[in-house]
């Protein structure tokens, strides 16, 4: 059958689906995606909300008959093309694909460090042992290990970093459990099978990097198809550099230590140079302010004057343990291991502590309880190149949000897709219908201390209006945490009993569970929410955001693209900065209108909006909304919604 008559209404999906209709713009993309697998070429494929995009691209993937990697932004999504999405599709089409699902490994229990963690008994609470029991019990019946499969663990449980392994600390085929392996599993399965599901961050480290023994993948497969690809540049710059974070460091040293009280007993220099180096990681944290904070390393000498000092001492501590670990290395395959973590580990900090070259920003992120050292390219467009004619496939880029005022050039240039085609469609959604798009007059400047106060209390008539259901999206941390404080309090003072949910009292998938249970909720959230979330009906009435979501001015990688783009006499602000913003804006929108029956008022409290002339930029490429700046029309247009009738 043709891909017309397969999406028709009266074709197969039409069959599987009560109520389907054929969208023209789900077709088009179809017929787009299915030349360039013919084509082994590149297409970057923007398909609005409602589309049906995950379908445009599987019904050609799964007919294409060749070996497929669709790589998605989240494991949620990753979940659910496994779970979900990918056997539906094949059931309708009656082809006989067989899939695999592939995770890092950190997402798979490890048998022998599973034993490790019940012999050692190093638990920090008394939920960790009752954990720990859950997990042997699962990874008993199991047939995958995935940890999401875990059911009453919680997935960023702290005994899961004990019960799974790392590239560092696997035994390979040395350990005693090898032919017992999840990971070896999952790995022989995605070799084996037709379509293999993986995300964005496995497919750099684990099949481009080849970091941890995927990298055949690649060369067999003939399609690469990546949803959410607007989250390709951030992770690739991420995989494309280096990065040394201080729990690295400290697992090390909590690693050659517990290894040498078992296989090294009789050399007591091990565990000593083992809790120098575990020292001298706290000693460097506290060189640095308690506070967060992201610093180019050029800046730190002048701003720490610890720092200097806390460096050398890291160097030499990390350093000693490495020598004391290459002497023992021969009494066990274990601190043979410890010893290669240790060598690699003094080579890339020796790296990090050169300074900045042309190619690459030298910079760290200073955590509420620890550091990450990063290299970070300034241009990933090369690197990426290199591998998208390193072979003959396809390669599909897909999201909602690729575009800035329709031109894909911003996307084009950050990964080299110079040769790619690029496609719109536009949502199925009926925009002006269905969603207002509200700027209050008379903000005050975004970055006035009054501000936060300012979007709670043009935001509340709107509460009251919608009777909560709704996402309070701010671009910082602290203003969502004085957002949730103010708006309590106003729902305490009107003797509103509606629960108010914040970003980081529960995981994500706990807050949206809650979220979607709970009437008249009120969700404050900061960028986690801001993508990825799919929440239908009046459940979700009201969006609201509190500013025009640009990249902090003092973040270090930004400065040095900045640097680099005016150096080569390119407008940064225009050229990448206001991309970025526009992109982040649209999927913070998105948010609001899921399903063609929603209505919705979404509320960006920035002026800038409206008062710069860049702000025409950035609402254009938002969905074509009912626009307002007054208050009485949004409440007409919200009321006359709700009694179905036009405003």
């Amino acid at each position: 059958m043709t891909l017309a008559e397969l999406f028709a209404d009266n074709g197969p999906l039409a069959e599987a689906f009560p109520g389907y209709k054929l969208r023209p713009q789900q077709l088009q993309m179809a017929e787009a995606v299915e030349a360039t697998l013919n084509e082994r070429g590149q297409l970057i494929a923007e398909a609005g909300t409602g589309t049906g995009k995950t379908f445009a691209y599987l019904v050609p993937a799964l007919l294409s008959g060749g070996k497929v990697i669709v790589s998605t932004g989240t494991k949620t999504l990753q979940d659910q093309l496994f779970a979900r999405d990918i056997p539906t599709v094949r059931d309708i089409l009656k082809v006989p694909v067989t899939i695999a699902l592939l995770k890092g490994r950190g997402n798979y229990v490890c048998h022998h460090h599973l034993e490790q963690a019940r012999h050692n008994g190093r638990f920090r609470s008394r939920e960790d042992i009752v954990d720990l029991q859950k997990i042997e019990q699962y990874a008993r019946l199991t047939q995958s290990g995935d940890k999401a499969g875990c059911t009453g663990v919680a997935e960023d449980a702290a005994i899961w970093s004990q019960v799974t392994s790392t590239r560092d600390n696997c035994l390979g085929q040395d350990c005693p459990q090898h032919k017992d392996c999840f990971v070896l599993k999952a790995r022989k399965d995605a070799q084996e099978a037709d379509v293999v599901v993986v995300n964005h961050h496995l497919f750099f480290a684990d099949v481009w990097l080849r970091d941890e023994g995927a990298g055949e993948l690649l060369p067999a497969c003939n399609a690469v198809i990546f949803d959410e690809a607007h989250q390709l540049p951030d992770v690739a710059s991420l995989f494309f550099g280096q990065t040394i974070a201080s729990g690295q460091l400290v697992e090390l040293a909590r690693d050659a230590r517990a290894e040498a009280l078992v296989i090294a007993k009789d050399y007591v220099h091990l565990p000593q140079a083992s809790e120098a180096l575990e020292k001298v990681v706290r000693d460097f944290r506290l060189a640095f302010r308690p506070e967060p904070a992201k610093h180019p390393q050029h800046e730190l000498a002048d701003k720490y004057p610890k720092y200097a000092d806390a460096l050398d001492a890291l160097m030499l501590r990390l350093t000693e343990l490495a020598a004391e670990l290459e002497k023992q290395a021969e009494r066990g395959e274990t601190l043979a291991k410890c010893f290669e973590r240790a060598k690699a580990l003094r080579e890339t900090l020796a790296l990090w502590c050169e300074p900045d070259d042309k190619d690459a920003v030298h910079w760290i992120d200073i955590t509420p309880n620890g550091f990450l050292l990063h290299a970070t390219p300034l241009n990933i467009a090369e690197l990426f190149r290199k591998q998208l004619y390193a072979g003959q496939k396809a390669w599909v880029f897909a999201s909602a949000t690729l575009a800035v005022n329709n031109s894909f050039k911003h996307f084009q240039h950050e990964l080299g897709l110079w040769d790619a085609r690029c496609e719109t469609w536009d949502s199925p959604f009926d925009y002006k219908q269905q969603a207002a798009l509200y700027v209050p007059r008379d903000m005050p400047q975004a970055n006035s201390p009054e501000f936060t106060a300012k979007v709670v209390e043009r935001a509340w008539p709107l509460l009251q209006l919608t009777q909560g259901h709704a996402f309070l999206l701010f671009t910082s941390l602290r203003a969502m945490r004085e957002a949730h404080e103010l708006v309590t309090q106003r729902l305490k003072d009107a003797g509103l009993d509606w629960p108010v949910l914040l970003q980081g009292q529960g995981s994500r998938t706990e807050l949206l569970d809650k979220f979607r249970a709970s009437p008249n909720a009120i969700l404050v959230a900061s960028q986690t929410f801001w993508e990825g979330i799919d929440v239908r009906g009046e459940q979700l009435s009201l969006v609201v955001i509190d500013k025009l979501p640009f990249s902090p001015p003092d973040d270090p990688v930004l400065s040095a693209r900045v640097e680099q783009l005016a150096k080569e006499g390119r407008n940064a602000f225009i050229d990448y900065q206001l991309p970025h913003a526009a992109i982040t804006l649209k999927q913070g929108a998105g948010r609001l209108i899921r399903d063609e029956t929603d209505t919705g008022i979404l509320m960006i409290a920035d002026n800038r909006l409206v008062d710069k002339p860049y702000g025409k930029v950035l609402w254009k490429s938002l969905p074509p909304m009912f626009r307002t700046r007054e208050l009485d029309t949004v409440q007409r247009f919200f009321e006359a919604k709700r009694r179905r009738e036009t405003p």
